[in-house]
């Protein structure tokens, strides 16, 4: 009898954006939600990654968080697939956090390591292997040092890529970054937005910038050029793109980004406490950035 062979799940290549979760009035904005994804969703993003970083994730209540999530996959139609990021200090109330989410049609999860504890290498292992075995989707690994207080190391990042579920990690970090290309293990997403034209042209399988918030269509753009090769016109672009990226990232996330979106009319700068709203400097320097920006570009086809 032939043998049988199980396909490794995969997680697409191409630009995935950490959405923004709209407030208003200190509570979750569910129209607002599903706007923002039809919006990005017709921009042609390859796919929304929904309560992370910049989404607010970890300030939303475990009901909100199944809300959002279940609002943005109706709005989307499943035109683009969706993940739903994941987090927290204790292992069994991020095994919860996935329990919850899994009665709705998710791509994946966005995971990083426990926050705050700087646990070592085998209890990082431990707690995403932990994670993995509540689920059959995919897992995006999530490396952010700045906010977690530990690393995703490369050689950790080897082991972990033999787990059948673990097959992408967001990295943060330029070191990391460098040291995982050109490799075929699991497939390694940007999320330093200043570092994403070098990683495409790398060969890294895409990006997930917080910056695409804004003229999306540039960002489709960027990975269209780098993608087919064309490294001049794509630096050239994202030479137009860096202030605004720069100044997105100038106060905390997500209120800049918030703070831009309001100034399209996409959305409302609302941010939950204790983030605070991006300040007025900022908001005029944001717009000044947002009028300099290239016209709208046409998609090219697939």
């Amino acid at each position: 009898m032939p043998r049988i062979e199980f396909a490794r799940p995969r997680i697409v290549d191409g630009l995935w954006l950490p959405m923004v979760t709209p407030l208003h009035h200190g509570q979750v904005d569910f129209d607002g939600v599903q706007r923002l994804a039809a919006h990005y969703a017709d921009a042609g993003v390859d796919g929304l990654i929904v309560l992370g970083t910049t989404g607010e994730g970890g300030l939303l209540t475990d009901v909100e968080r199944l809300q959002v999530a279940a609002a943005t996959l109706e709005a989307v139609q499943g035109t683009v697939p969706v993940i739903a990021g994941v987090g927290g200090v204790a292992t069994h109330v991020v095994c919860e956090q996935v329990r919850r989410l899994e009665r709705l049609d998710l791509a994946g999860y966005l995971v990083p390591p426990p926050y705050y504890l700087r646990v070592s290498d085998e209890g990082i292992a431990w707690h995403l292997r932990s994670v993995a075995s509540h689920t059959a989707r995919p897992l995006m690994l999530y490396n952010v040092p700045k906010r977690t207080g530990c690393t995703i190391s490369p050689d950790l990042t080897w082991r972990l890529a033999a787990h059948p579920q673990i097959v992408a990690l967001k990295e943060c970090d330029a070191a990391g970054m460098r040291a995982l290309a050109g490799q075929d293990r699991l497939d390694v997403f940007c999320g330093d937005d200043a570092a994403m034209l070098d990683h495409l042209l790398r060969g890294g399988a895409g990006i997930v910038p917080a910056s695409a918030h804004i003229r999306p269509d540039l960002f489709v753009r960027l990975i269209q050029l780098a993608r087919t090769g064309r490294e001049e016109a794509a630096r050239a672009l994202f030479r137009q793109l860096s202030p605004l990226i720069g100044m997105l990232f100038d106060e905390p996330n997500p209120a800049p980004v918030k703070a831009a979106l309001a100034l399209c009319g996409l959305a409302r700068p609302e941010v939950r406490r204790p983030l605070m709203p991006a300040s007025k400097s900022l908001v005029a320097r944001l717009d000044a950035a947002i009028a300099l920006l290239p016209p709208v570009v046409a998609r090219e086809a697939a």
